[in-house]
């Protein structure tokens, strides 16, 4: 049987993912815009409206989080932005901004969140939890009502956007990580880089390898997080 607390949160928890994702893609759209290539203005990506981005990734902004939800209570999925691959290959360090713009959306949410959950608890409407037991009770809501809602949707905001953010940022293919790589080479070497390892197999590999390193980066990155937004707290 599902929990009802879990069902209760799912419409919380769907706005938020969606948002985020929303937000992730956009930041991409508009960076390949601003870098000459207008692929992803054209097909309406430069937008914080879900609708496009929903429309473009229906099964991973849709039928995967709302499965995972159900089975793992928590959301997983994807949306994508398109862009020029002979644009990539003229300016590969113009894509490697494209790139690198998705994940640092994700960091200003996670930054918007914990503002938002620090003037909570300065005007006495949010506490520091007594302990934390998931990504949803990040911050708590002593008089419940409104309170408590605002302080679901900003707790699954601050954790959900740095992991997206960590995860994106895993140097593999196909995450965006793999492409920021690419600043870090000369434009030349860039381009073989990634003529060498944008392929399915390597695609492939690099989520495996991706799914099992997330979690060593994620837990101490969201403790230091912690330490950030509760200063003097020892979360475990």
């Amino acid at each position: 049987m599902i929990d009802p607390a879990l069902l209760s949160a799912a419409p919380i928890w769907y706005v938020v993912f969606v948002f985020s994702l929303t937000c992730h893609e956009a930041a991409h759209a508009w960076l390949a815009k601003r870098g000459g290539d207008d692929t992803a203005y054209l097909g309406g990506q430069v937008t914080l409206n879900p609708v496009p981005h929903i429309q473009r990734s229906p099964f991973g902004t849709v039928v995967v989080p709302l499965i995972s939800y159900l089975y793992m209570g928590w959301m997983i999925g994807w949306a994508s932005a398109p862009y020029d691959p002979h644009w990539q290959q003229r300016y590969p360090h113009r894509a490697a901004y494209m790139a690198l713009g998705g994940p640092v959306a994700n960091f200003i949410l996670v930054i918007l969140a914990g503002v938002g959950i620090k003037v909570g608890m300065m005007l006495g409407v949010f506490a520091a939890p007594s302990r934390l037991t998931g990504i949803t009770d990040l911050v708590a809501a002593p008089a419940g009502g409104a309170a408590a809602t605002v302080a679901l949707f900003l707790s699954i905001m601050f954790c959900l956007n740095l992991l997206l953010a960590l995860f994106n940022m895993i140097p593999v293919p196909p995450l965006d990580g793999h492409t920021v790589v690419g600043l870090f080479m000369s434009e030349k070497n860039a381009l073989r880089f990634y003529n060498a390892t944008q392929n399915s197999p390597f695609a492939l590999l690099g989520i495996f390898i991706a799914w099992k390193v997330i979690g060593y980066v994620f837990w101490p990155s969201m403790k230091f997080a912690l330490m950030l937004l509760y200063p003097g707290t020892n979360y475990q």
